[in-house]
């Protein structure tokens, strides 16, 4: 047996999910760890996380996927705004092409995670399906997502169980509903409701977005002409490569020009939406009372939203709900909206590295009382990385960064012949001030939850949804800093690695 080999349920590292973070993760790890073994345990029956678990009408992706694609294969779909079928098969070609199935362990729920520095082990224990089985791995790579699969964000809203009609979560969608012929209300302004919208506005009798507030809304052709056209004329690696440049580089451009020049931005997107809405009340339906990227933007592909809206087939109603009734939702001005099916396009519930209990030498983590390390590692926990994605850029271009940065760092921990790696404060970082792990960012999903995740402080203990800056420090600085710990497996002193100095704990309480 060869020293990649998986024997049982131990493996040098284990990838916690098979979604678009464990495919990127598994991929590296091939191509530039095979010393390494792996597995990926997935929670589910079938792979593809977000994009297999959500079955709504119209399911696509919210960003180009030139960069939502992986960096090593090309998207070479003449559509750059996909669909949720396409994404999958995407998927399922990669992880194909890589023969990545046989690593993959289905129905895997992860509950804990003990780290044990005597034998330099994490010890995962799962649910499969009634029964409890353990895995043993000297590294976990977190690519769980960061929201509940099993419990979306449901909100308080008055007179709910009284509706007559039906009710549903776009998270928990029933693939046989027949909405054909039926009054549609559809609550929430975000990705998901302006999706939902104009893919069932054609069956409808007809289709209203009830929003309390609006949101930004960008229109985009769903085809990438210059994509399209370069490939035509190069090979397709080398067409996906400069594409996946232009974007990310406009990305990033438009991002800094939210912060910099706010009002600007917000004039100029506004006067985008009135051209294609010109006898529309935009200043009361698109008119955010925050500035651009404050929250995620909204992208529609060639206008299919405005299109509906234009057509008759779809009315927008903003303002604050006052009940719901057995015939459809009233609003606190007294207007009236008729349903047969409601849906609550709430948002998500989200989860700190999946929901899993981790544990240290027998002590529990508080992840709130950890610092962030790059946006990938924690204070004083050894052998872990969590990908978690960009909030104002695709998620797989972090992705695939952290995959790069778990793969320096298992090699350098080959190199020096050590089986552990820690992140640590140093005296220096004492006092340092603390923010929230996502800051400048208001959205409601992520306010709700922010006291239970990492902090940031001064770099590297930062997380900077900077890809520019992420990849400089991904790909050309050095994996060791002072901050970083190479070092042989042993007990932590006291066996506990969440006992810090006095003025260490007043410096996180404050945070």
């Amino acid at each position: 047996m060869s020293s990649t080999e998986v024997q049982g349920n131990q493996a040098d590292v284990l990838i916690i999910g098979a979604g678009i973070s464990g495919i990127s993760a598994a991929v590296h790890l091939q191509e530039k760890c095979p010393d390494r073994s792996f597995l990926i345990l997935e929670g589910r029956s079938s792979l593809g996380g977000t994009w297999d678990l959500f079955k709504y009408p119209g399911i696509r992706s919210d960003s180009d996927m030139h960069t939502l694609g992986f960096n090593f294969k090309p998207w070479t779909n003449a559509k750059a705004i996909a669909d949720g079928p396409s994404i999958m098969k995407y998927l399922h070609a990669t992880v194909a092409e890589y023969n990545l199935l046989d690593s993959i362990r289905f129905d895997q729920q992860v509950v804990s995670a003990e780290w044990s520095s005597e034998d330099a082990q994490w010890h995962v224990t799962v649910d499969h399906k009634g029964e409890t089985v353990t895995y043993h791995a000297n590294f976990v790579q977190m690519c769980t997502g960061y929201y509940s699969y099993d419990k979306p964000y449901q909100p308080e809203i008055a007179g709910l169980e009284d509706f007559a009609g039906t009710v549903i979560h776009p998270q928990l969608w029933p693939e046989d509903l027949d909405y054909t012929g039926k009054k549609v209300a559809v609550i929430g302004s975000g990705a998901t409701a302006m999706t939902l919208v104009p893919a069932m506005a054609d069956k409808a009798a007809s289709m209203t977005m009830i929003q309390r507030s609006p949101t930004y809304v960008v229109s985009r052709p769903e085809q990438d002409k210059v994509a399209n056209g370069l490939r035509a004329v190069l090979p397709d690696s080398w067409a996906y490569a400069i594409t996946r440049f232009k974007n990310t580089r406009l990305q990033q451009f438009m991002y800094n020009r939210t912060r910099t020049q706010p009002e600007k931005v917000k004039k100029t997107i506004l006067g985008m939406v009135k051209k294609e809405l010109p006898d529309f009340d935009v200043d009361t339906h698109f008119t955010p009372s925050y500035n651009p990227w404050d929250q995620r933007m909204c992208l529609i592909p060639n206008a299919d939203l405005f299109k509906s809206i234009r057509n008759g087939k779809t009315d927008v109603v903003t303002g604050h709900i006052d009940t719901v009734t057995p015939n459809g939702v009233r609003m606190q001005d007294g207007t009236e909206v008729e349903a047969d099916i409601l849906i609550t396009a709430t948002g998500l519930n989200l989860k700190v590295l999946g929901g899993t209990q981790f544990s240290v030498d027998g002590a529990p983590v508080d992840f709130s009382n950890t610092l962030t390390y790059k946006g990938m590692m924690y204070s004083d926990i050894p052998n872990l990385v969590q990908t978690f994605g960009y909030i104002n850029a695709s998620w797989t271009l972090r992705a695939d960064l952290t995959s790069e940065y778990t793969c320096r760092v298992l090699n350098a921990m080959r190199d020096k012949g050590v089986e552990q790696v820690t992140a640590r404060l140093r005296s220096a970082d004492i006092g340092m001030p603390l923010r929230d792990w996502i800051e400048d960012f208001s959205a409601g999903y992520m306010r709700r939850v922010m006291h239970l995740f990492p902090k940031q402080g001064n770099a590297p203990w930062a997380n900077t949804q900077d890809f520019a800056a992420d990849k400089k420090m991904i790909r050309q600085a050095p994996i060791e800093d002072d901050v970083l710990t190479f070092g042989p497996s042993q007990p932590i002193e006291g066996g506990n690695t969440l006992e810090a100095p006095a003025e260490q704990d007043a410096m996180i309480s404050a945070g």
